[in-house]
């Protein structure tokens, strides 16, 4: 028999017991064709379920980019590897079943779904092609079909939609560029090239830039297709108050913010080495950049724009960031080297620590947050 005393204290110690929250996220392994679904209660994580993806049975298709409807039924994988052209493939997040699929482009890669009109935008990154312009494919996700490329610049990646969803942004990694692209109409509205902007930049801030810099970044400007950019952006995000996005400077080693009413680069910050990926916090105060040439992931405060910590990966190529919506985790993906396995590397976005480790298969790449469960 329970005693009223042992009831009392049940329902007093009931909101400290048995109300942790777990969370659900996805991440691609490139080299292995499976993506693995990893639940995390707080202090430990591991793999839920692995689902192997592609059709070619005796190729390596290469799961690359991540994404999740903004409904959170469905999930999306890239396949980069096609014979030529990549796909991506519809999964339900209630079976993790395949649903259906459609062809891209060379080499698809990043991709989100715009809340506005509900298309999915994905870059065409083509890695293996020649370094002229690539595009962005127009997806009906309820349909899966592609409505259209739109042509960029050349190896565009870090696919993202604007916060109020009526923009999707992404920047061309060897030619230099940011695209606008109007997610109503399906064109361009705007291309900024960052080595010239940056250049501007400098030249504002001191009379004694780097002159040769600043003319190679004009001739730049006039023959675009010709040239492989310095600053070689590798990833583009919005910041929550839809005023300014981050870019990724991996080739210089520096974050990029652009002011969009200005459209032009209005602040520069020196990274560690190699920075690939970024993600903010749904409140806009901090910024996790994956510093992959380095095996390791900065926290910043945007406000006070300092480098608050930098947090050793348990492998040394780090790749991809997801946050949690209550702002407490990033969680990252790590490739491994060789037939190293990857990793999701689970950092506290309070204490500054790496909190614990769950090892995926060989080249962890693509990672979407899903769902907070409490």
């Amino acid at each position: 028999m329970i005693r009223k005393s042992q009831l009392i204290c049940l329902f007093i110690c009931l909101p400290f017991f048995g109300f942790s929250q777990t969370y659900f996220l996805y991440v691609a392994s490139e080299s292995e064709d499976e993506v693995a679904l990893i639940k995390f209660n707080g202090s430990h994580g591991f793999i839920d379920e692995v689902i192997n993806v592609g059709y070619q049975a005796t190729e390596i298709e290469g799961p690359h980019g991540l994404t999740i409807d903004p409904s959170g039924d469905f999930w999306y994988v890239t396949m980069a590897h096609g014979n030529p052209y990549g796909r991506v493939y519809k999964y339900s997040t209630k079976s993790n079943n395949l649903i259906d699929f459609t062809e891209l482009g060379i080499f698809p890669a990043s991709m989100q779904i715009s809340p506005a009109n509900g298309m999915l935008f994905c870059v065409n990154f083509n890695l293996h092609g020649k370094m002229e312009p690539s595009t962005v494919s127009v997806v009906d996700p309820f349909s899966m079909e592609e409505l259209t490329q739109i042509e960029t610049g050349s190896m565009p990646h870090g696919s993202r939609i604007s916060p109020n969803g009526l923009n999707h942004f992404s920047v061309a990694m060897m030619s230099g560029e940011l695209f606008e692209i109007d997610v109503i109409t399906m064109e361009i509205s705007r291309k900024l090239n960052l080595d010239f902007s940056l250049a501007s930049l400098y030249k504002g801030q001191s009379d004694e830039m780097d002159h040769a810099a600043m003319g190679h970044a004009m001739n730049n400007q006039s023959h675009q297709d010709n040239h492989h950019s310095a600053i070689k952006p590798t990833w583009v995000i919005p910041h929550p108050d839809g005023q300014r996005v981050f870019i990724a400077a991996n080739g210089k080693d520096m974050i990029l913010e652009i002011d969009l009413v200005k459209w032009e680069v209005a602040k520069s910050f020196p990274t560690g080495k190699g920075p690939y990926n970024i993600e903010i916090t749904g409140d806009g105060k901090k910024m996790i950049v994956s510093y992959k040439s380095e095996g390791s992931t900065a926290i910043w405060d945007i406000d006070q724009e300092r480098e608050l910590a930098v947090i050793k990966n348990s492998r040394e190529i780090t790749h991809g960031i997801s946050v949690s919506p209550d702002h407490k985790y990033a969680f990252v993906s790590v490739e491994g080297k060789g037939i190293e396995r990857g990793s999701v590397d689970i950092i506290s976005l309070e204490e500054y620590e790496l909190i614990d480790v769950v090892e995926v298969g060989k080249q962890a790449g693509g990672i979407a947050f899903w769902k907070l469960e409490e």
